[in-house]
């Protein structure tokens, strides 16, 4: 369990604030793109570890993703991370991507198998000349640019497609074995999911950092439907949190915060010091959280 109180030189022991991350995915419209700016800005002041910028299905919002990196890079301080996945491209068009982060700065990649190509629920394939596994893909990756860091994904309920739990785990060991530092889960609500899964993890010899991923639920009948699909389950207890409340979007939002928060600081309590949120391009919630753990923004960041 990691230390959760650090000594101050008078003597006295005083809680130590959690470390943090945020994804966005990037936007498909001028005024979404606004919207993520802004989001961006009012986050950017809590100096988060590092901030990932998702990838669409089959690559589709690839250029997207790239310019997004890239302004990151340009116009603040924030560390970017691009995730990359498997689908519908070749080993050579993946290579070329790598290629480009590591040439504008990037230094930090998540790397996904990806969803299959016709959407969750559908049969995966690869591409042909394809990289068969995420674990083939970090491999890559990291003989192209040792120097690039790779994150990689976590199941606490068990990938949806994979046989079972020792299989899942094999799977997340050789995405390790091939270089990952860091594994960053899906969605989950009852931590006790968490733990066990960490318990499991750390029994088969695998020591990296397991960050749990955090959802704020902003619009839960439209958050519910997307995790359940990617394998998430979400207990009756949450879903009675927001019975109701399908009209009053300012009362979900409190809502939100309060359950958010709620699990986040139970798992601070448990030794638990690193957090990646799933922002929805959102700030509200996620600011609003992170000072509820004793995050502060801290000095003036460079302006974007």
């Amino acid at each position: 369990m990691t230390e959760t109180i650090s000594s101050l030189p008078n003597g006295q022991r005083a809680p130590k604030t959690p470390k943090i991350s945020f994804e966005f995915f990037p936007p498909k419209t001028e005024e979404m793109e606004r919207s993520l700016w802004e989001t961006i800005n009012r986050l950017a002041p809590l100096t988060p570890n590092f901030v990932s910028v998702t990838y669409g299905a089959g690559g589709s919002t690839r250029e997207r993703t790239h310019s997004t990196i890239s302004r990151i890079l340009r116009e603040t301080d924030l560390l970017p991370a691009a995730h990359l996945t498997c689908v519908s491209a070749s080993r050579g068009e993946i290579d070329e991507i790598v290629d480009r982060y590591h040439e504008v700065g990037v230094r930090h990649i998540v790397a996904l198998r990806g969803d299959p190509p016709g959407g969750i629920g559908t049969p995966y394939f690869t591409h042909p000349d394809g990289y068969q596994s995420s674990a083939e893909l970090v491999a890559a990756i990291k003989k192209r640019h040792a120097d690039i860091e790779i994150s990689v994904s976590a199941y606490p309920e068990k990938h949806p497609e994979a046989t079972d739990f020792d299989a899942d785990i094999d799977t997340l060991k050789a995405k390790v074995d091939a270089g990952a530092t860091r594994a960053i889960t899906q969605v989950f609500f009852d931590n006790d999911l968490y733990h066990r899964y960490v318990d499991r993890v750390r029994a088969r010899g695998i020591e990296i950092p397991i960050v749990p991923g955090i959802m704020p639920m902003h619009n839960f009948k439209q958050a519910r439907n997307f995790v359940t699909r990617a394998g998430t389950s979400v207990p009756d207890w949450l879903a009675e949190k927001f019975e109701g409340l399908d009209n009053d979007a300012e009362t979900r939002k409190l809502v939100a915060a309060t359950v958010a928060a709620g699990q986040v600081q139970k798992l601070f309590k448990h030794g638990v010091d690193t957090f990646h949120f799933y922002t929805m391009n959102r700030a509200d919630l996620v600011f609003a959280i992170s000072h509820l753990l004793g995050i502060r923004p801290t000095g003036a960041q460079k302006a974007a």
